[in-house]
């Protein structure tokens, strides 16, 4: 079944553990590029101990928190931006389901990053990055530092290797760039399985072919942009990486040619969200 909820708003996760300022104001700054309302959500997790101990002083006091940590939250963006449409809600549950659930109604979701290890990503119910990014229907931005400013014209990275996830990431760092009145710098890295079996000019000038291929629609598109592609060798997350720097975002595809069936969250993506320092935007494929 298609769904026709109209996306009309950004959603941003708040955490009650730690106010993140730089992802509410790249939430709040891309709601008025894109003429959108903002929804806060905060979503309190269940008690796990609910044989031996009262619950209820223990679900008020995490309750009066939470709605501190969103109260709070909604005054910095109304510093930022007074007159922005936004709407808060606090909500009960495990947050990453919660968030990905009210995803349904947005357009693009927007997260802070507290850098948790990949055991803790596992084994937390508070983990909401990761879960998040690989299973929400609509476009997912983990911003861990203030946006990078350039000296020189802004650029966006989108990694690209050719696949349907890549598609939809070129396709969106395009329209993000075209907002931003930013360049795009679109980056196939690749790393050769064995050495010796290929020529690597051989192997390199063909993949800049591909991707001069790729991207040649949507220069067509975009005739305003300026747009660098190049063909790196390595291993993609260090080269993205690398790459994205100084970029205002990387924006990669959910799931690469890497991926096998049935995995949520391919391991560029996963990598990204550790490594790169600025902001991640991890963009779903076609719905099947």
């Amino acid at each position: 079944m298609t769904n026709t909820a109209v996306r009309d708003e950004i959603l941003i996760g708040v955490d009650p553990r730690e106010q993140s300022v730089p992802a509410l104001a790249w939430a709040a700054d891309e709601a008025v590029r894109r003429g959108l309302s903002l929804r806060l959500v905060l979503s309190v997790p269940p008690l796990h101990d609910t044989q031996h101990v009262d619950t209820e002083p223990h679900r008020t006091a995490r309750r009066a928190r939470a709605e501190t940590a969103l109260a709070t939250a909604s005054e910095a963006v109304r510093a930022l931006h007074p007159n922005l449409p936004m709407t808060t809600e606090l909500l009960d549950g495990v947050p990453a389901t919660t968030v990905c659930r009210e995803a349904a109604r947005a357009c693009m979701v927007v997260l802070g990053s507290r850098r948790l290890s990949r055991w803790e990503e596992i084994l937390s119910t508070g983990s909401v990055v990761v879960p998040v990014s690989a299973q929400a229907e609509c476009p997912v931005v983990v911003v861990r530092e203030p946006e990078y400013i350039a000296e020189e014209r802004p650029y966006l990275v989108v990694g690209v290797d050719g696949s349907e996830g890549s598609a939809a990431a070129v396709a969106f760092a395009f329209e993000e760039a075209r907002l931003r009145h930013a360049a795009v710098w679109a980056v196939w890295a690749w790393h050769r399985p064995f050495a010796g079996l290929a020529d690597d000019t051989d192997t390199a000038r063909e993949q800049q072919r591909l991707l001069n291929e790729f991207l040649e629609p949507w220069q067509r598109k975009y005739p305003e942009l300026e747009v660098t592609g190049d063909v790196l060798l390595g291993h993609p997350v260090e080269r993205l990486s690398l790459a994205s720097a100084r970029a205002l975002a990387v924006v990669v595809g959910r799931r690469g040619r890497g991926g096998y069936t049935g995995m949520r969250l391919g391991s560029v993506a996963h990598g990204l969200l550790h490594r790169a320092e600025c902001p991640v935007i991890t963009v779903p494929g076609p719905r099947r």
